[in-house]
């Protein structure tokens, strides 16, 4: 079998390439745009291996390899760098690293989506970022009226809160300001719509989105995120893992007996963690116990710590519903009771 270690750059890509029968080693960069990776790909005998670190611009190069029947082992990039001690980085040095981690088979190989969820990642990511432009359409039209001494909210973008805004005496500039913006956001508001309906039909059909969506202020955007960004729940033996993996556990520097933790370390899905952070409000208004918990965090480390925690606790009992197969009143409930915990009913599912 041919193994070759690949350092992926966007124009070329270097490789260390070796035969396990031969023990032959080739090292070669080859350029992207003039065709020269494909052809090389394409005149290799079967068997390849190919280890590569988990990058972004790799689609194309995925679809070559398995078209070709090569075999494409991505890994974890921080994992790969940190197997490295020596403080001298090229090209040359990381695709021969890449190469000895597959030969000792020490390869850090990630779990991979299938293209179909990798599409629909790309769905929710497109009406992620729509949203977050009609969020900064709608506070720079909010400062044009404080300006004027206009608070409305969000009330300003009802239909009298609309009349309030045109009718505000502004100069050229900003009065053109004002037009274009109300413009924009209109332009916005029609593919949000449409994407919001693509995702609900989505979700419908994803029985583990159906059973994520029981929670309350779980909606279809988030439950469907959150399973595509998971994958199989197997592939996380404990809850902690999950909070881990979306970057909601704590940073930690703990050293000599001393034990010191920092925010949250953010290493993980940025659009499911904000999602998550969102549902808070919505889940809190229709579950006592996270009401509570919200309360008491609050009081003791402030609203935007209690917001993170409570975000945390959503992730975990998505989890164990993803787990356990049970919907959110099977899950929470305690012989019929609101008031369980969610300690109470993890540990009665084993």
């Amino acid at each position: 079998m041919l193994i070759i270690g690949c350092d992926f750059h966007t124009r070329y890509q270097q490789i260390a390439m070796m035969d396990d029968a031969t023990g032959e080693l080739l090292e070669r960069r080859l350029e992207h745009e003039n065709g020269e990776a494909e052809a090389f790909y394409r005149g290799l005998p079967k068997p390849v291996r190919v280890g590569i670190e988990a990058t972004g611009p790799i689609h194309w190069f995925e679809r070559l390899l398995t078209e070709l029947g090569h075999e494409l082992w991505i890994g974890d990039a921080a994992k790969i760098r940190a197997s490295e001690v020596r403080k001298q980085k090229t090209d040359e040095r990381d695709a021969a690293l890449i190469l000895d981690l597959l030969l000792a088979n020490r390869f850090p190989k990630i779990w991979v989506p299938t293209p179909a969820e990798r599409d629909l990642r790309q769905l929710l990511w497109h009406r992620h970022k729509l949203v977050c432009l009609r969020t900064l359409l709608g506070n720079q039209l909010h400062a044009l009226a404080l300006s004027q001494g206009l608070c409305r909210k969000k009330k300003l973008f009802t239909k009298k809160g609309r009349a309030e805004l045109q009718s505000l005496g502004l100069a050229p500039w900003a009065s053109r300001r004002r037009e274009e913006l109300l413009k924009l956001l209109g332009q916005v508001d029609a593919p949000i719509a449409e994407l919001d309906k693509a995702v609900l039909e989505e979700a419908q059909r994803r029985q583990e989105a159906v059973l994520l969506m029981t929670h309350p202020g779980i909606g279809p955007v988030t439950s469907l995120a959150f399973v595509l960004a998971i994958g199989p729940v197997t592939r996380f033996p404990r809850s902690k893992k999950i909070a881990s993996y979306l970057g909601l556990n704590p940073s930690e520097e703990s050293s000599g007996g001393r034990r010191r933790l920092g925010a949250i370390s953010k290493q993980g899905n940025t659009m499911v963690r904000w999602l998550l952070i969102e549902a808070v409000y919505p889940a809190m208004r229709q579950d006592l116990a996270l009401r509570q918990d919200y309360q008491r965090l609050k009081f003791r480390r402030g609203h935007a710590v209690a917001k993170v925690a409570i975000a945390r606790k959503l992730a975990v009992r998505m989890y164990w519903m993803l787990r356990s197969g049970a919907e959110y009143a099977q899950l929470v409930r305690r012989q019929g009771s609101p008031g369980a915990t969610l300690v109470d009913a993890s540990s009665s599912l084993g």
